[in-house]
């Protein structure tokens, strides 16, 4: 997910209260959302609700100027919104970003003094995730969980900038974005070079503050390197098959497996292109993607990293856009769309609820620690 900040700048209990829109229907099924619309399993419903749902590229949004006017003004985030978020039924968001600014640093800082200022102003929407502490809370009070991070790290100027962003309130960070830069090369590289000296440096730095290594956008070498170097698991938070969808943008049975091997995580993503070479993207799609990385992987390997936001369609017309248009998954319910996809396809309950959030929680868990998050957190300017 790219943004431009100067663009952004100028701009300017189940899963939730008011889950379920439409009455109970026969046989344990309920309606969601709109009382036209399919019907979901008693049996989805209740895995989502107890389930910790995490989707580790999940925007809060897509409409950036509402977002701004959130991180501007808090108090502009209203009860229909924290509705809305909650009716997705993810419970913990990772709303990265790649800044795609030619002073990245700069708009680095600026995002996240951005969601500083509306997760400290709003703790009784919002629980900041820093540590397995923070999951706790979120299921203890029913709050919703941000962690925040980034979709590359051009923001660090040296591995020394590492542990102050860290101070800041990053939590993860993807080593590259599309293309080659001082740290290694993305996937869209013809010439895949790999993990450059100082790219093994900044996974150190990550590795030393408890920053979250995840190569989503790298090419081949790049992850295989990175797994190589570091300490810690290293994540894939949202990416597809290359067996399945031959796309740069996905992951060979190679990587998938190393990752594995290092104790990392998958998540599986709704972008269009990335289920299916041969339009239309559809629902089995997608859970073809969840089965080969637990074929490949094992079941504690795979999550969710949608890279989409629940208010996807255009709240004019309904349509969604082609990006995002998985047929039998609207992204205002695809977590529940998914969890009854999945039983369709015989996995057990346990299963289930490791690749709503179990997983990507365990791996959290073990980088972070279960305490509060580590050092203070200091404020950016901006």
């Amino acid at each position: 997910m790219s943004f431009n900040r100067r663009e952004f700048l100028k701009a300017g209990a189940l899963a939730g209260a008011g889950l379920i829109a439409g009455p109970m229907v026969n046989l344990g099924r309920f309606r969601l959302f709109a009382a036209d619309g399919p019907v979901v399993s008693a049996r989805a419903v209740e895995l989502v609700g107890r389930s910790m749902v995490i989707d580790m590229l999940g925007l809060l949004t897509l409409d950036w100027p509402k977002l701004w006017a959130w991180q501007r003004d808090p108090a502009a985030f209203g009860p229909a919104d924290l509705a809305a978020l909650r009716a997705s039924g993810v419970k913990v968001f990772h709303p990265a970003v790649e800044p795609d600014d030619p002073n990245p640093y700069e708009a680095a800082r600026d995002w996240l003094a951005g969601w500083s200022r509306l997760l400290d102003r709003r703790p009784d929407c919002f629980v900041r995730i820093e540590s397995g502490q923070g999951f706790q809370r979120v299921r203890a009070e029913g709050k919703v969980g941000v962690l925040v991070g980034f979709q590359s790290s051009s923001h660090f100027r040296a591995a020394a900038d590492v542990a102050a962003f860290h101070a800041l309130g990053q939590r993860v960070s993807q080593l590259t974005y599309n293309a080659r830069d001082r740290i290694g090369c993305g996937c869209f590289e013809a010439q895949d070079t790999g993990l450059t000296p100082y790219g093994a440096e900044i996974v150190s730095a990550m590795n030393r503050v408890g920053m979250v290594v995840d190569v989503s956008h790298c090419s081949e070498r790049t992850c295989l390197d990175a797994f190589a170097v570091s300490r810690q698991p290293v994540l894939i938070t949202h990416s597809n098959c290359r067996t399945l969808t031959a796309n740069p943008r996905c992951k060979s049975d190679t990587v998938i497996r190393a990752m594995a091997g290092r104790g990392g995580v998958m998540g599986i993503t709704a972008v269009a292109a990335f289920v299916s070479g041969h339009p239309p993207a559809t629902i089995d799609g997608v859970l073809d993607h969840f089965d080969h990385v637990a074929r490949v992987a094992g079941i504690e390997h795979v999550g969710i990293g949608s890279d989409v936001a629940a208010d996807a369609a255009d709240p004019r017309t309904g349509v969604v856009p082609a990006r995002y248009a998985v047929r039998g998954m609207p992204p205002a319910r695809r977590v529940f769309d998914l969890t009854e996809g999945l039983i369709r396809r015989g996995y057990d309950d346990r299963s289930i609820e490791l690749i709503l959030g179990g997983n990507f929680q365990r791996v959290l868990t073990r980088i972070w620690g279960e305490g509060a998050g580590g050092a203070p957190r200091v404020v950016a300017a901006g």
